[in-house]
């Protein structure tokens, strides 16, 4: 699997599966590119320079990090990096960078896409026109409701940009709290997240996955949202605990959800949320736009580019933090 290797050029393991990432041409003609799945990747790693985690999902790099003698660098072709943020890497000197930029505007307008789905009762049309039934129905607007988005990250302030172009009122929750922010208006803190739920008509759930994170839609933060609320998770799946998700729907305790990411992928089909009503779901797929693949390589290929010039490299991710600092994204 591994070819013969000029040392002068740098070693670059590339974990891929199935698939190979599309026209690494600029990559391949400087370094020695090692294509593995997650049974190679410690085989790959060995005397590795570099590694790309093309296969984002993939959670094969922990295991085989003991192999990884010469690694400095390390790029995740998403912008989540819950994958690879493991103890090992964390308390390396290996440098960890994302994708963030690919996915903003896609995931906007997914995001866009499903709450006009819900206002305008198209699930329910659709239904309606394969039983050929006419049935006359009033809708909602949109204009004017509140939104909440949680996680106030470059997706969340596409998401919030979009929904205000739409008329919808748009606030954030973050890390910390501030006002006059020219994409939410206000930012709450996320650690009030419980007083600022009973606002909103929309929350949509896009922070990073962190310690501080996790399960942070539970039981409490259901019943704190209005009745009439709508969920919407385009961040991690285990920003929820889905148990709790499963009660607040079927008792009505929120008016419905819009989920593209599990805790669990794929949703087994035997899971409770494909049969509910009022559920839109979607395969982890809100960001993915015709020729995203090959937005991925370009982001990693000018990366790769600095990283051979010395060249500051973008979207240097804060291992403590675990996603990108604001401001810290690089330039271009």
């Amino acid at each position: 699997m591994i070819a013969s290797e000029h040392r002068e050029l740098p070693v670059l393991a590339v974990l891929c599966g199935e698939s190979r990432p599309p026209d690494m041409r600029a990559v391949e003609s400087g370094a020695v590119v090692r294509y593995t799945d997650a049974a190679g990747l410690a085989e790959a790693l060995s005397g590795a320079d570099a590694l790309f985690v093309y296969d984002f999902l993939s959670t094969a790099v922990p295991g085989a990090w003991h192999a990884a003698d010469r690694l400095r660098w390390l790029h995740i072709a998403s912008a989540g990096v819950d994958p690879v943020l493991f103890p090992g890497l964390r308390e390396s000197d290996v440098v960890l960078t994302n994708s963030r930029g690919v996915f903003d505007d896609a995931i906007a307008e997914y995001v866009l896409g499903v709450v006009l789905a819900f206002a305008k009762d198209f699930a329910r049309s659709h239904d309606l026109q394969r039983e050929a039934r006419w049935r006359h129905r009033e809708t909602e607007r949109i204009a004017g409701r509140e939104v909440l988005v949680v996680g106030t990250g470059p997706i969340g302030r596409a998401i919030a940009r979009l929904l205000r172009a739409a008329g919808m009122r748009v606030s954030g929750a973050g890390r910390r709290e501030r006002i006059g922010d020219p994409d939410f208006g206000v930012v709450h803190e996320s650690a009030r997240l419980t007083e600022v739920l009973p606002h909103a008509d929309y929350v949509v759930a896009v922070a990073p996955l962190t310690e501080h994170t996790k399960g942070m839609f539970d039981a409490r933060a259901f019943a704190a949202m209005k009745p009439s609320a709508r969920f919407v998770n385009v961040g991690r799946g285990e920003l929820v605990v889905t148990s709790d998700l499963v009660e607040a729907l079927t008792t009505k305790s929120i008016a419905g959800a819009a989920l593209d990411v599990f805790d669990t992928e794929p949703l087994p089909a035997e899971h409770p949320l494909w049969t509910l009503p009022d559920v839109l779901i979607s395969p982890h797929m809100s960001g993915d736009f015709v020729g995203w693949r090959n937005a991925l390589v370009e982001v990693f290929a000018e990366n790769f580019r600095r990283w051979r010039a010395g060249e500051p490299l973008r979207n240097v991710v804060d291992k403590t933090l675990g996603y990108v600092p604001s401001g810290n994204q690089g330039a271009g």
